[in-house]
């Protein structure tokens, strides 16, 4: 029952996101008052190792005291400045700089967004203005991946391939298409050259049904997070921008998880050498402490877009926040200068060495990784890798345990357990983790 008011209130009158709105739970949520490193407490004082950083963003850790005396010191100065009216600050403009050092080779053009969703939005309006600007107005069909995760704005929620963020919406529409995703566990030929070889194939399948001169653009993460940490074969994110290429159209890369430092480098892109037409980013980008994400642009698709003429009808009130872009910038230096993506590199072996121990429970069919972004699938039956039915309730059974031995993780529906701690992660927390998951599976009852 509802025992305090904090609990009332929140039933009154919070609606969270991706959340069921009728008959909820009496029991009130868990409300977080406190946190340090990879640990939160409650408002009861109950510990929690946080094993998903938030949600996938929290890479520095919890209570880094630099961050938030670079937002008091922002703050201080100059809360607030508008990017409208060729106005500016500069915290942004350093960010800008930063966030085009750091990303794969002509992506130099940085539109600020509030987030993820907003990020994925700006693309899609740029792509369509950019074919536009290139008389090539009929471009208007967008791919991407099934299992795929794009945000849930009006028009991205399309451009992900979940059936929960279509189901009672308007998406996708009419010119959103998704294809296969490339999970490697359940393929036929799991073979790398299999699976990239069906990849490229259905893409090109798809464009020229739709016909290659009415196709804008295709949509990728370099791990498919939401859908269940989908890890594609080494080469896979290459021959999907040499497909775009040769199709003509362009190479959008999410990087919204996998981005500043999640997979071991500081875009998952560089596993490749691979550089995207337009690249989508946030949650790591401030390490959640602050909003704050954004839509770079390669030379190509900004000249393309100039050359268009006139201003250019989109903008956000905080786009550029200069508070926000402060925190990204100690954030920045904290993953480079303070030791945080040297630690995620040195721990991301260990975490997958330690998660593989799991493969031998009889629940668990695949275990798979890229540098401390990382997937647990439970089956039903191990020996046929048949998932569990929809209406097993596996994910919220699971997601219990794991909450009642103090551990935060993903539990996706089919009871795929995902897991993002903090770069900033030790040996012993690790070995937590996959402690308190095996004692959660243990206990499962069916």
């Amino acid at each position: 029952m509802l025992t305090n008011s904090l609990g009332r209130t929140d039933r009154l009158n919070w609606v969270h996101p991706v959340s069921q709105w009728a008959g909820k739970s009496e029991e009130g949520p868990l409300i977080f008052d406190h946190a340090e490193g990879l640990w939160l407490t409650d408002n009861h004082g109950q510990q929690y190792l946080d094993g998903f950083a938030g949600l996938w963003c929290v890479n520095a850790g919890y209570g880094q005291k630099s961050v938030v005396a670079a937002a008091m010191v922002q703050m201080e100065k100059l809360p607030y400045a508008t990017g409208y009216f060729d106005f500016a600050s500069e915290a942004a403009i350093r960010m800008a700089e930063k966030v085009a050092e750091l990303t794969p080779g002509n992506l130099n053009h940085v539109y600020f967004s509030l987030g993820g969703s907003d990020a994925v939005d700006s693309a899609l309006r740029f792509i369509d203005y950019y074919w536009t600007a290139k008389g090539q107005p009929e471009r208007k069909h967008i791919l991407s991946l099934e299992k795929g995760y794009h945000g849930s704005s009006s028009t991205g929620a399309g451009v992900t391939g979940l059936a929960p963020f279509h189901a009672g919406f308007s998406v996708p529409t009419a010119t959103q298409h998704h294809i296969p995703a490339p999970g490697p566990y359940r393929s036929e030929d799991p073979s790398d050259a299999a699976v990239i070889a069906a990849s490229v194939k259905a893409l090109k399948d798809r464009v020229h049904a739709l016909g290659a001169d009415k196709v804008a653009a295709f949509f990728a993460e370099p791990v498919q997070g939401s859908g269940g940490v989908i890890v594609q074969p080494h080469g896979w994110l290459k021959a999907m921008r040499e497909a775009c290429d040769e199709l003509g159209i362009l190479f959008v890369v999410d990087e919204v998880i996998t981005g500043f430092g999640r997979t071991g480098k500081m875009f998952a892109q560089e596993h490749e050498d691979v550089q995207a037409d337009i690249m989508t980013m946030a949650k790591g980008m401030t390490s959640g402490y602050s909003p704050m994400g954004a839509c770079v642009l390669s030379d190509k698709v900004f000249d393309g877009i100039a050359e268009g003429g006139g201003s250019i009808g989109h903008g956000y009130t905080y786009s550029g926040h200069p508070v926000s872009a402060a925190v990204g910038l100690e954030v920045i230096r904290l993953y480079q200068e303070g030791g945080i993506l040297a630690n995620a590199e040195k721990q991301s072996p260990y975490f997958m060495q330690a998660l593989k121990r799991l493969e031998d429970h009889p629940l668990v069919g695949d275990v798979r990784g890229l540098g401390l972004l990382a997937a647990v699938e439970i089956v039903a039956d191990k020996e046929a890798k048949t998932p569990f039915a929809a209406d097993s309730g596996i994910s919220p059974k699971l997601f219990k345990e794991m909450l009642g031995n103090g551990l935060i993780a993903r539990c996706f529906n089919d009871g795929t357990i995902g897991l993002a701690p903090a770069l900033t992660i030790n040996s012993n927390e690790i070995d937590m983790i996959v402690d308190r998951i095996e004692t959660s599976l243990n206990a499962l009852t069916f």
